[in-house]
């Protein structure tokens, strides 16, 4: 069933007649609206909680919508912010332009304007949601989809939520393996806890080491003061080890002997720290393979994998493309202006015939720059903008000629194709597979370091001369 995408809005410094034409303009579209009258509460409203929208009055002299424009945008530069005000100057409306709001309407305003002013920048479109959770007017995280596949992901991750067990959310990058890592935290009874999340593939060895356990003053050159680590900071919550299978065998020992224990020494020091931590890890290669390959240790991969929750390829999930089409239309559309009425169809064929190598952070990035690219009511793909790897491309020659089609390989040839395609320019490469800079160079390591790659001469992609 389609769940309401709600928006809120606040009112700020209005009169009396501007407010109620506001105000009754949202009833009629379902959004809430919330009416601040003073400066400095609004600044406070804008930092505790999510908007998508601002509307301040700027009154007669205008003095104080601009330093309340200036701060809203030192905080939330992407919240769109309207402001009305009266037409016996061009000036303020310079001013505040140039402050950054999105609009300048003259008073008195009309309830037509007050639509269309609506209609552009408040895109409502019903999406179907297999979960969401606010906090107040604050949007924690939304899940958009309706497959089968995907409600069974959903299934085992609720009923695992509530207790303290170790999870291992596994699954292709892009599928959103940490938004199930926050559905996990926010569904159990530790999610009034913080919730604190590391990336085991940005850092180093040591300083992945310190920022889990925190060190002691002098514990090494610019250690100035005593830092609490990842694990003293989650005490009582839970704490997300993103891309744990990066992790060298001696952090992978040391986070062992914690998981076990639940107490640590903070690197420098002999203080023993105790902690009532709930691990979540997330990895996006099959992590038992890495354990039969000797990369990954054994003793490691059984603490952490209490439960596991494998999260489906978008391309195996079809049905939940154009509910997510329309999650990133409601996302997006603001900032470019647009109301999108309907999907070209042309385009939702060939997005459901695409591999989606990116997954859903791909389907984002395609649905952004159409939105971008392309005009009027109907969302399409902009002018050049092509989709690459749809399921009716040739596979390279190395996956047409082998006999297995394990996932991992399927991954590598597809970034051997893209870094072909794009002459071994690695960042054009990461935007044809809908991942980060950062993530394609970690596999390329990776691949080297497995001896998948020559260290030195003829890369795999390269073509070779004839």
């Amino acid at each position: 069933m389609a769940e309401k995408v709600y928006q809120n809005v606040l009112i700020v410094h209005a009169e009396s007649a501007l407010r109620r034409l506001v105000l009754e303009a949202l009833a009629r579209r379902g959004v809430r609206g919330t009416v601040v009258g003073a400066w400095e509460q609004a600044r406070q409203e804008i930092d505790a909680r999510g908007w998508d929208l601002v509307l301040a009055d700027a009154g007669d002299d205008g003095a104080g919508v601009l330093p309340f424009l200036r701060a809203v945008k030192a905080e939330a530069p992407d919240l769109p912010v309207v402001v009305f005000g009266g037409g016996g100057s061009v000036r303020p409306a310079v001013q505040a332009v140039r402050a950054g709001c999105e609009d300048f309407l003259v008073k008195p305003v009309s309830a037509g304007t007050l639509e269309t002013l609506f209609e552009t920048l408040l895109p409502n479109h019903d999406v179907p949601l297999s979960a969401s959770a606010e906090e107040g007017r604050r949007c924690l995280y939304q899940i958009a989809g309706r497959s089968g596949a995907l409600r069974g992901v959903l299934a085992v991750a609720r009923r695992v939520a509530p207790t303290s067990m170790p999870v291992l959310v596994s699954g292709e990058s892009g599928t959103g393996k940490e938004l199930i890592s926050y559905y996990l935290h926010s569904n159990s009874h530790r999610a009034h806890g913080p919730y604190v999340r590391v990336n085991c593939a940005a850092l180093s060895e040591s300083l992945l080491e310190s920022e889990l356990f925190g060190h002691e003053r002098g514990a090494f050159t610019g250690a100035c003061s005593r830092r609490e680590g990842r694990f003293e900071r989650a005490h009582g919550g839970t704490l997300l080890l993103d891309e744990i299978s990066e992790t060298t065998p001696r952090l992978q020992a040391e986070l062992l002997r914690v998981l076990e224990q639940q107490d640590f020494e903070r690197l420098g020091g002999s203080e023993l720290v105790q902690v009532d931590v709930r691990v979540v890890c997330t990895s996006n290669r099959e992590l038992a393979d890495e354990v039969r390959r000797g990369r990954f240790r054994k003793d490691l991969y059984y603490r952490i994998r209490g439960v596991q929750v494998t999260i489906p390829p978008l391309r195996s999930r079809a049905e939940d493309i154009e509910p997510l089409v329309w999650h990133f239309v409601n996302r997006y559309a603001r900032e470019v202006r647009r109301r999108i009425e309907r999907l070209d169809g042309k385009m939702l064929d060939a997005f459901s015939q695409h591999s989606w190598p990116g997954n859903v952070r791909e389907l984002r990035n395609v649905v952004r720059t159409a939105l971008v690219l392309s005009d009027g009511p109907v969302l399409s793909l902009g002018p050049g903008q092509e989709l690459t790897g749809a399921a009716g491309e040739a596979p390279s020659a190395a996956v047409a000629d082998s006999d297995s089609l394990r996932l991992q390989e399927l991954e590598r040839e597809a970034i051997f194709e893209a870094l072909r395609r794009t002459r071994s320019h690695q960042a054009k490469a990461a935007r044809l597979l809908g991942i980060t800079d950062r993530t394609l160079r970690e596999k390329l390591r990776r691949y080297r370091r497995d001896g998948q790659l020559e260290p030195a001469g003829e890369a795999p992609w390269r073509t070779k001369p004839a």
